[in-house]
């Protein structure tokens, strides 16, 4: 149940069986204007903006012909590539399932399951020009932990990135506050011309997820190739 309040906020009534942080979170969804936003504009989740800009600043869509998004779930990165590249290929994985998406082919599968990047490439029907990943382990509730958990997901993303992207191509991913760690950075560095780190207006200011986008892939090395 919720309320009215000034201004146009709508408070949320603490209901029976439901905790304050759930209620606190019910309350920051109805007044969110990107919920609101995502919800008039048919995508699946506020995330959808994350991406979007992202691409407004560093044009990490443009021009794409094939995308692999990794972390899909549900699905509002996939639907922006879709809208503004109608004729790309898609292909998503998650350990959740995705609703369907015209023109995306999903697995509900692990990424972390060693099958899974071959059949990723096989379904794309060619190397990829853009790795997304909103990959993000559960959380513990130990930040230090969760933020490790995390980071090796970053780490299998770059890794695969590197192994399948084609020359110029580009790699986008969540990472925690702080960024990628300097190791992680350093190896961005050595196979893409670019690396930076941002976090767009529709991340919330509270949350400790920032993006590293990774640009002008330099090319598989000898090292990766034997």
């Amino acid at each position: 149940m919720s309320r009215g309040g000034s201004g146009g906020h709508t408070r949320v009534l603490t209901a029976r069986k439901r905790t304050a942080q759930s209620t606190r979170w019910l309350e920051r969804q109805l007044n969110d204007p990107y919920v609101k936003r995502a919800k008039a504009e048919g995508y699946r989740s506020r995330a959808a903006y994350k991406l979007t800009e992202l691409d407004e600043r560093f044009e990490v869509i443009k021009g794409s012909k094939r995308v692999i998004d990794l972390g899909i779930a549900p699905g509002g990165w996939a639907q922006v590539i879709k809208r503004r590249l109608p004729k790309a290929a898609v292909v998503g994985i998650d350990l959740l399932p995705v609703d369907p998406i015209d023109g995306v082919t999903i697995f509900q599968m692990d990424f972390m399951d060693d099958a899974a990047p071959a059949m990723l490439i096989d379904a794309l029907g060619g190397a990829p020009d853009l790795v997304l990943s909103d990959m993000a382990a559960n959380t513990v509730g130990h930040p230090q932990t969760d933020a490790l958990r995390t980071m090796a997901l970053v780490e299998a993303a770059l890794d695969f990135a590197c192994d399948v992207l084609e020359k110029g191509g580009t790699f986008v991913s969540k990472v925690f506050a702080g960024g990628a760690d300097s190791a992680l950075v350093a190896e961005m560095k050595r196979n893409f011309t670019t690396v930076k780190h941002a976090k767009p207006p529709a991340s919330r200011k509270g949350s400790v997820e920032w993006f590293v986008v990774a640009q002008g892939f330099k090319g598989r090395s000898l090292d990766r190739e034997r």
